[in-house]
C-alpha cells in the first residue's frame, strides 16, 4: 500500500479533492492522510466519506511546539512549517512503513509505482525542480534544486533522523523570504544527499512536471496515456504527475496559469482537464456548503503597469490569463 499525506484548507479544497480523485484512478492500493487546516475544511471532508482517506483536524495534529511558533508565521508559512510534522505524525501515530507528502495541487496521470520502485532500499526520496535553462538564474537561488512537492520518508532509522532534523529546522525558521541560505521549508533539502544516508533523488522525468520545466519536453498521447519526450535526448517517458503551482483563480471569472511559456499540448493535455476536474470538485463541495469558493479565488491585481505587462507578456508568449470558460468546453 502507498501511504500519502497532504494538507490544505478551504482555499485549496477543490485542488485537494482533485488530487484524491487522481490517486483513486491510478493507485490500486493507497491511503491518504489529509490534514484539514481549518474547521470548515475538516467538516466538509468528513461529509464526503472518502474511503481511502483519514481526515485529521488541527486540534488533533498540532502539538505544543507548533502552537508556540504559529503566531509568528503567516498562513502560508505555517503550512510550510507543518509539512515535516504531518509526515512525522503519520509515521508515529499510524505506524506505516513509509509516508509520502504531496502538495495539494498535484494531479496524477499514471501510477507512481515507477517512482517508488526507484527508491528501493533507500529511506528518503526527494525531487528536483529540473528548471528549464532560462529559469535557472531567476529561480534557483530562492527555490533551490529540490522541490518539497513529493517527498518520501520510510519509518526507519535513516528516514526518521532526516525527518526530525527537518522538522526542527522548520520550527526554528520557516518564512516566505530568502535569508542566509534559507527559504521556507525547501532550501533545507539542498545538502541532504551529503548530510544524510539513504537519500534517493527521483530520476523519472514523468514525476514533477510543472510550469518551470515543461519547456524542455514535447508531449503526446499514445493508447490514451500521456507521454513526454525530452527535446535534447529524445528520451520518452510516461507522465506520472503534474504540479499546478502557479494556477490562480480570480473573482472576475478569469484564471492565470503563471508567467511561463506553455505549449498548446501543455494547455490541452494538462490544464484543460485539470481545470475541468476542479470544477467538478467545486460542484461536489457546493452541494455540502455554498458559503465559500472552493477554488480560493482572489481579486485580480490591477497596477499602473498592468497594460505594459499585458503587451510585454503577449510578445513573450507568456500571457496566460484566460476566462474560465476557455477551459470548460469539450
Amino acid at each position: 500500500m502507498y501511504n500519502f499525506c497532504t494538507l490544505f484548507d478551504t482555499h485549496y479544497i477543490s485542488r485537494g479533492l482533485a488530487l484524491y480523485s487522481s490517486l483513486e484512478k491510478h493507485c490500486n492500493d493507497f491511503h491518504i492522510y489529509i490534514f484539514a487546516f481549518n474547521d470548515k475544511c475538516y467538516s466538509i471532508l468528513n461529509k464526503l466519506n472518502l474511503k481511502n482517506a483519514t481526515i485529521i483536524s488541527l486540534k488533533e495534529f498540532e502539538d505544543e511546539e507548533l502552537l508556540k511558533i504559529k503566531p509568528t508565521r503567516s498562513i502560508g508559512e505555517y503550512c510550510w512549517t507543518s509539512t515535516s510534522s504531518t509526515i512525522l505524525f503519520v509515521l508515529e501515530k499510524y505506524k506505516v512503513e513509509s509516508c509520502t507528502y504531496l502538495d495539494a495541487d498535484l494531479f496524477f496521470y499514471s501510477s507512481p509505482k515507477p517512482i517508488f520502485d526507484e527508491l528501493g532500499d533507500d529511506s528518503i526520496l526527494i525531487t528536483e525542480h529540473r528548471y528549464s535553462p532560462q529559469f535557472i538564474k531567476s529561480d534557483f537561488k530562492k527555490s533551490g534544486k529540490y522541490c518539497v512537492q513529493f517527498i518520501t520518508f520510510k519509518n526507519d532509522k535513516r528516514g526518521l533522523k532526516a525527518l526530525r532534523w527537518w522538522r526542527e529546522r522548520c520550527l526554528e525558521w520557516c518564512f516566505a523570504y530568502y535569508e542566509d541560505g534559507k527559504f521556507g521549508d525547501q532550501l533545507y533539502l539542498e545538502d541532504w544527499t551529503e548530510r544524510f544516508e539513504g537519500v534517493h533523488v527521483m530520476q523519472h522525468l514523468g514525476g514533477g512536471l510543472a510550469g518551470w520545466n515543461v519547456q524542455q519536453y514535447d508531449f503526446f498521447m499514445k493508447n490514451e496515456k500521456y507521454f513526454g519526450r525530452e527535446k535534447t535526448s529524445l528520451q520518452e517517458f510516461e507522465v506520472i504527475f503534474y504540479h499546478f503551482h502557479y494556477l490562480l483563480f480570480f473573482t472576475n471569472g478569469e484564471l492565470e496559469l503563471g508567467r511561463r511559456y506553455l505549449s498548446s499540448e501543455v494547455h490541452n493535455y494538462f490544464y484543460k482537464p485539470y481545470i475541468q476536474q476542479l470544477e467538478k470538485a467545486k460542484n461536489i463541495i457546493r452541494q455540502i456548503d455554498e458559503s465559500f469558493d472552493p477554488h480560493g479565488s482572489g481579486k485580480k491585481p490591477l497596477l499602473w503597469k498592468t497594460p505594459l505587462l499585458y503587451v510585454y507578456r503577449h510578445l513573450k508568449g507568456t500571457y496566460n490569463i484566460f476566462t474560465k470558460e476557455n477551459y470548460l468546453g469539450t
